[in-house]
């Protein structure tokens, strides 16, 4: 199976780079940003937390040479405030996000995470918890599903495809990614660009493993989890993350999320310091090199205050 490449490792390493202290990699995949950070920072010390199972175990492996400067946790994004908690707490020098999925969970036909494979259409980061893809599409309405399209997708005809994807489920006719994948082949008139797929099981995989949420409660927690100084690096692949990032970024408060409604929002607004313009994105030269570096947007921001 294909280990996953690290992107805009050079980058992410320039600026996550801050002496000795706790950092937190809280999508830890197949370690390789972690391994390298560990590699150049003799003094860093890593809390690695991921929500699949399969990469804390493989990572364990790749880091074990680091021993005891390393705790891995699994751990979804509203898990990090207690896993943080009991290992002491020690503020964070800094924190990565590399969101999206790893090229070890698209390559695994098993996950249901590619149209490029056939496979039970299952999207779940852990498939410990909640319920596949094709079971939840089943129970959903097509209100629901059109704005899951049009949010994290992207999708200017999310109606219409809601509509074809629900019936399908609700007849039985939706259990695979090859069934997906052909019902938004026709719902394109044809055979639908890859592009298209691709934000079609985006979509979906966010809404399945409520990452949108994840996300929003992780940025309401980190300021108060890093040290004045401390430096944090996102790297998103679809505009709607970016947006919420840039929002955390700029201080604005975000809505109390139905997901996690009990996680405080910060009372005054964050001070983070942005350590560049707009975003990142990776070279011509890394695109061709890893196809799935395409789409990365990275942004960089400082915690300020005492």
């Amino acid at each position: 199976m294909t280990r996953h490449e690290p992107v805009l490792l050079a980058e992410t390493l320039e600026f996550l780079r801050q002496g000795p202290g706790l950092y937190l990699d809280a999508t830890l995949g197949d370690a390789g940003h972690a391994e390298a950070l560990l590699d150049s920072e003799p003094g860093a010390r890593l809390l690695g937390c991921d929500r699949d199972p399969h990469a804390i175990e493989s990572s364990r492996t790749r880091l074990l040479r680091f021993g005891d400067r390393v705790m891995l946790s699994p751990a979804a994004f509203h898990d990090l405030p207690e896993v943080h908690r009991a290992q002491g707490g020690e503020p964070l020098t800094g924190a990565l996000f590399d969101l999206g999925l790893s090229s070890r969970q698209i390559d695994d036909g098993s996950r249901g995470m590619s149209f490029m494979t056939e496979a039970p259409l299952d999207l779940r980061m852990d498939t410990t918890s909640d319920r596949p893809a094709w079971e939840a599409l089943r129970d959903t309405d097509v209100a629901t599903l059109a704005g899951v399209l049009r949010e994290h997708g992207d999708l200017q005809d999310a109606g219409r495809l809601a509509r074809t994807i629900v019936a399908a489920a609700q007849e039985g006719r939706l259990s695979t990614t090859r069934d997906l994948a052909a019902l938004v082949d026709r719902a394109s008139g044809g055979h639908a660009h890859p592009r298209r797929q691709a934000q079609v099981f985006q979509a979906l995989r966010i809404w399945i493993n409520g990452e949108a949420d994840d996300l929003e409660a992780a940025l309401a927690w980190l300021p108060s989890a890093m040290k004045a100084g401390g430096v944090v690096v996102t790297i998103a692949y679809h505009s709607g993350e970016d947006r919420r990032i840039k929002r955390a970024v700029r201080g604005e408060r975000a809505a109390v999320t139905k997901r996690h409604p009990a996680l405080p929002l910060p009372e005054v607004a964050p001070l983070w310091e942005p350590l560049h313009r707009g975003v990142l994105t990776p070279t011509e030269q890394e695109v061709a090199r890893n196809r799935r570096a395409r789409s990365a947007r990275l942004r960089a921001f400082r915690r300020t205050g005492s």
